[in-house]
């Protein structure tokens, strides 16, 4: 059966995965330029050097045997690490967050920077319609691997009872501040839960990073949410100066410095781990199914594979 998979993060592509790789009939859809969703990696020339920024996910857990083994081989193959100063089960990917996410979309066939706007039946299957007015053939079935928020305004005409159990589990947003300095800063790798700052950490100090001292700062979630609406350049300014406050010195000079507001960082949980409608051909997956996590977002997207192939 044909199956469009709307959303290529981490539990849409592992979905996809697991229907069966290129030789299934299976296509992805996302809105993005390239790999990574919410373990986006910001690349930005500093000084001729090309420089990263985990400014999403900043480390991920396994501890489900299925995942483990997953993050086991990715390991063996150079593209992940783990990051022991973030926990003794903290991993992340190398040299980059995206670079498992990047493993698992090069075994797709994902159409990027192609936004679904609208879903529509054609007969017994769907017909997909994109924000540059054009349409998809018809599928067999469709998977929305979506942030809540998102999975519910899609589906809203067409199915509004999945859409409202997705507008029962709304995200947290995060303003995210990544900054390069000319020095290092008189601070531990790892900071959480200090006041406006719910996460700082030297991006730097990870696994395979480059020699420039490069920090992501990331605000808590009641401090992103009073300013979910404010200019970047005020974000970065506060949250540079919260940072210095914790340094209790000014801040050696900044390279580069830009902000990023993720309305969508932190998952809620419906807790149902994947949702499959065999009459209507439709599925859901994301980690507002399952849990606020790199590893739950994983486990959905499989799990709902799982009852496609049942079904």
């Amino acid at each position: 059966m044909s199956t469009a998979i709307i959303g290529a993060g981490i539990a849409g592509l592992a979905c996809a995965d697991a229907l069966g790789g290129p030789a299934g009939d299976v296509r992805m859809f996302d809105k993005a330029r390239g790999p990574g969703g919410r373990m986006s990696t910001r690349r930005v020339e500093i000084d001729g050097v090309m420089t990263g920024f985990d400014h999403g996910a900043q480390y991920f857990t396994a501890r489900d045997p299925a995942f483990v083994a997953r993050v086991g081989a990715w390991a063996g193959a150079g593209i992940v690490a783990r990051w022991p100063v973030a926990g003794d089960d903290a991993w992340v990917g190398t040299p980059a967050m995206n670079a498992p996410v990047r493993a698992l979309a090069a075994t797709q066939q994902v159409a990027w920077s192609t936004q679904v706007t609208a879903l529509a039946r054609d007969g017994n299957g769907w017909r997909l319609t994109c924000a540059d007015g054009t349409q998809t053939g018809a599928f067999d079935r469709i998977v929305v691997a979506l942030p809540a928020e998102q999975a519910a305004a899609l589906l809203a005409d067409v199915a509004s009872d999945l859409a409202e159990r997705a507008e029962a589990a709304p995200s947290e947003p995060c303003w995210t501040v990544m900054a390069a300095f000319a020095a290092p800063l008189p601070l531990p790798d790892v900071l959480r839960d200090r006041g406006d700052i719910g996460w700082a950490a030297r991006n730097s100090a990870k696994p395979g990073r480059g020699p420039i001292e490069t920090w992501v700062i990331q605000g808590s979630p009641a401090w992103s949410r009073a300013w979910i609406e404010a200019e970047g350049a005020a974000v970065a300014d506060h949250l540079r100066a919260a940072l210095a406050g914790l340094a209790g010195t000014p801040l050696p000079l900044a390279l580069h410095v830009a902000a990023h507001r993720w309305r969508y960082a932190r998952s809620g949980n419906a807790g149902a781990g994947a949702v499959w409608d065999s009459a209507r051909r439709i599925g859901l997956c994301g980690d507002w199914l399952a849990g606020p996590r790199v590893e739950a977002a994983w486990r959905s997207g499989t799990q709902l594979a799982a009852l496609m192939a049942a079904a």
